[in-house]
C-alpha cells in the first residue's frame, strides 16, 4: 500500500492560520494593503516568495517559520495530549482559558469597525467625485 505525501502548500497553511486566528480575508488584505481577491489568490498559491511570506506572517502575528512548519495534525495532537494530561492529573488541574473571550470580541468589533469606516470613507470619496463630474456638465 502506497501513501501519498502531502505537499507543502503555503497558501493553504496561511488560510488555515488566518481562520484559526479568527481573521477574515478582508482583514488580512487591509493589514497587507492589498485587495481581498489578492489574498484569495495568495491562499491558492502553493509557493510564495520569502519577502511576501514575511509580510503575511507579521500580519497574522506569527513567524515565517511557523507558517512553513504549520501542521494541523500537530495542533490536534498537542490539544489532545494537553487534554489527556489535564484529565489524568486529577480534578485540581482544570483547563483555564488564557485569554478573556470578551477581549477577543472587542478586538473583532474594533477590526470590523475600522473596516466599515474605511468602506464608508471610500463611498464618500466616490460620491464627491461623482458630484464633481455632475457639476462640470
Amino acid at each position: 500500500m502506497e501513501t501519498a505525501t502531502k505537499s507543502n502548500h503555503l497558501g493553504r497553511k496561511i488560510s488555515r492560520i488566518r481562520e484559526l486566528r479568527g481573521m477574515k480575508q478582508e482583514a488580512l488584505a487591509a493589514e497587507l494593503g492589498i485587495s481581498q481577491q489578492s489574498v484569495s489568490h495568495l491562499e491558492q498559491s502553493e509557493s510564495i516568495e520569502d519577502e511576501k511570506l514575511e509580510k503575511v506572517a507579521r500580519a497574522l502575528g506569527v513567524t515565517k517559520e511557523a507558517i512553513e512548519n504549520f501542521s494541523e495534525e500537530s495542533i490536534f495532537h498537542n490539544i489532545n495530549n494537553f487534554n489527556d494530561n489535564s484529565v489524568n492529573n486529577g480534578p485540581l488541574n482544570n483547563f483555564y482559558c488564557t485569554f478573556n473571550p470578551l477581549d477577543k470580541l472587542v478586538e473583532a468589533y474594533d477590526e470590523n469597525k475600522k473596516l466599515y469606516e474605511r468602506l464608508v470613507e471610500a463611498e464618500k470619496e466616490k460620491v464627491k467625485y461623482l458630484e464633481e463630474l455632475l457639476k462640470r456638465r
